[in-house]
């Protein structure tokens, strides 16, 4: 079932962090496959993959190994992030997922730092969107919050938005977020995800980028006569990093239960 098809947020689990432990020492573990099939036990609707440029955790045996199960022996669908690229569309074509994500990558970066810059950009996004969406893979384009790029991104086609809420964590995060001053610059950044949100009209709306089990639930509140107004987040270190006291499935159901009693 697509997330537009469903009245509930759906919850899509990035395993790249399963990768990270992996390349750590160069072992063969953990199994991704097997770190999907949990993730969907504890309720995971889909399973998101980063393949970078420079192949840093996730590799290309590991996107062929988890298409291959996933709709098969895992009952989910597979988000692949993704750069604008021409080698990115290649691999997208051949895999067949049933969603691509164009993400803005640079080589020197921890994680991916924000929303693609659209204007900028638009001739390559639009070639790559074009060529993804030709092959019938549905296309979501990550981008900062605004309204402005929330249309910008469903004028040129795309079949949804995921707004970058890594400003908004970490104001949640920060040691002061609780003094008056903390809590108004988190109202902001708040106030900005909902606005683009709203602005979503006739394109899905989907979240992403720092969220943690506390920081996602006023998100996960936020809706419209009385439908939610983000249909799915992409949620990965957090859960990974609370998989490692508790076990992935459970921490993946404990993710789930707070998206959806918010």
């Amino acid at each position: 079932m697509n997330s537009h098809e469903h009245p509930l947020p759906q919850l899509g689990i990035n395993i790249d962090h399963i990768a990270t432990l992996r390349q750590l020492r160069g072992t063969p573990y953990p199994d991704l496959v097997e770190a999907a099939r949990l993730s969907v036990a504890g309720g995971a609707e889909q399973i998101t993959i980063h393949l970078r440029e420079d192949r840093r955790h996730i590799h290309d045996a590991d996107v062929r190994d988890i298409r291959a199960a996933l709709g098969k022996s895992i009952p989910a669908r597979l988000n692949l992030e993704m750069a604008a690229t021409d080698e990115m569309l290649k691999i997208a074509r051949k895999t067949k997922p049933e969603w691509a994500c164009l993400v803005p990558e640079k080589r020197q970066e921890v994680t991916t730092e924000g929303g693609l810059a659209l204007e900028k950009n638009e001739k390559r996004i639009r070639k790559i969107l074009d060529g993804l969406k030709k092959s019938g893979i549905r296309v979501s384009l990550f981008i900062e919050p605004t309204a402005k790029a929330v249309k910008l991104s469903r004028a040129w086609g795309a079949d949804a938005v995921e707004l970058h809420t890594g400003k908004y964590c970490i104001e949640t995060q920060r040691k002061d977020a609780s003094t008056p001053k903390g809590r108004k610059r988190v109202e902001n950044q708040l106030r900005r995800i909902e606005d683009a949100a709203r602005a979503g009209q006739g394109i899905l709306v989907h979240a992403g980028h720092g969220f943690d089990y506390e920081n996602v639930r006023p998100v996960a509140a936020l809706a419209d006569g009385g439908m939610p107004l983000i249909r799915e987040y992409n949620i990965g270190h957090a859960v990974v990093c609370r998989a490692a006291l508790v076990g992935l499935e459970r921490a993946v159901r404990e993710m789930k239960s707070a998206i959806l009693a918010p």
